[in-house]
């Protein structure tokens, strides 16, 4: 596209600038989310959004799916986004992001989740700092990715040592912001997920606390609503198999870790120590389910983190469950 004459008002520019920048992103948005499917999951590949190391990862590491187009997020909340954009059919998060997008008004279906994965988000200090407890970062800056299962872990820390967010500096950053911050000394703590946090787990690292006893940490299965309706034969076959080479992998950890650390593309000893705690079997979506999310999304809004009120109860669908069992 030729440069605009500067002889054109200020006004026509900032028109054009614009213009070209949604288009340059509307086209990257596309290529990147397979957005060539039809926008109403009805036609073309199946199409599954997952992220590093979640155990959607195994089921393509294996290649127990080829006829699925997969689409890699660095977090729950980028994934769901992709949802509400009709980019994909499922893909996995963690606890909170489920909450941020009902609160964003983004219209899915939670259709799975897994056994409770405590151990598999922490806080990270550097050990030379001194810190003895999460009490001991009043007044410091903590990182973490904003919408992720690890808010909700923040959450439940400054609970349980009677804080607030006011007694802390709270940076958002996202996985790879958030290594090269904590790694330089820019933060005082990080709080972070497998494998990232496996991967940060160096020489004068310590692990400040993790979720046991305050968070569940699940995994969820997020179905957009029309390929609910439209491809639910799909969506059960695509469960089947995942249950199948979760179950594969909790029964073989050797031959997962070293199937899963190519596709990560991290070493296979990190790999191990983070599926030896973080590796967890899938489990069907129940009302006592809805319920442990709901109390995390009214905990959100009574501190304004996101507009109420947010009924996640209701997005609840327990008609794949017998996939689970």
């Amino acid at each position: 596209m030729p440069t605009p004459s500067t002889s054109r008002p200020p006004h026509r520019r900032l028109l054009t600038a614009v213009l070209t920048t949604v288009a340059l992103l509307a086209t990257v948005a596309v290529s990147a989310c397979g957005g060539s499917a039809e926008a109403d999951g009805s036609k073309g590949k199946f199409r599954v959004g997952y992220q590093r190391f979640g155990g959607l990862s195994l089921v393509k590491a294996r290649g127990a799916a080829p006829d699925v187009e997969w689409s890699l997020f660095e977090s729950g909340p980028a994934l769901t986004e992709a949802l509400k954009a009709g980019s994909i059919d499922i893909g996995q998060v963690g606890e909170a992001p489920p909450v941020f997008a009902a609160a964003g008004k983004i219209p899915f279906s939670i259709i799975g989740t897994s056994a409770p994965i405590p151990q598999g988000e922490a806080v990270l200090v550097k050990a030379d700092r001194g810190y003895r407890s999460f009490a001991d970062l009043r007044g410091r800056t903590v990182a973490l990715n904003k919408g992720s299962n690890v808010h909700w872990l923040l959450v439940r820390l400054l609970e349980a040592n009677n804080m607030t967010l006011k007694d802390i500096q709270v940076k958002y950053l996202k996985p790879a912001e958030g290594r090269p911050a904590f790694d330089g000394g820019q933060i005082d703590a990080w709080v972070i997920w497998d494998p990232y946090f496996a991967l940060a787990e160096q020489p004068g690292v310590q692990v400040l606390a993790d979720a046991t006893g305050l968070a569940s940490n699940r995994e969820y299965v997020l179905a957009a609503p029309q390929a609910v309706d439209k491809r639910s034969d799909e969506i059960r076959a695509f469960l089947q198999r995942y249950r199948e080479v979760t179950d594969w992998g909790i029964a073989h950890p050797e031959e997962r870790a070293s199937t899963l650390a190519p596709e990560l593309k991290i070493p296979q000893d990190v790999t191990n120590r983070a599926l030896v705690r973080s590796a967890k079997p899938l489990a069907p979506v129940t009302p006592a389910i809805g319920d442990e999310l709901q109390a995390i999304t009214d905990s959100f809004i009574a501190l304004e983190l996101i507009p109420g009120p947010v009924d996640l109860r209701s997005r609840v669908d327990d008609r794949f469950s017998a996939v689970f069992q």
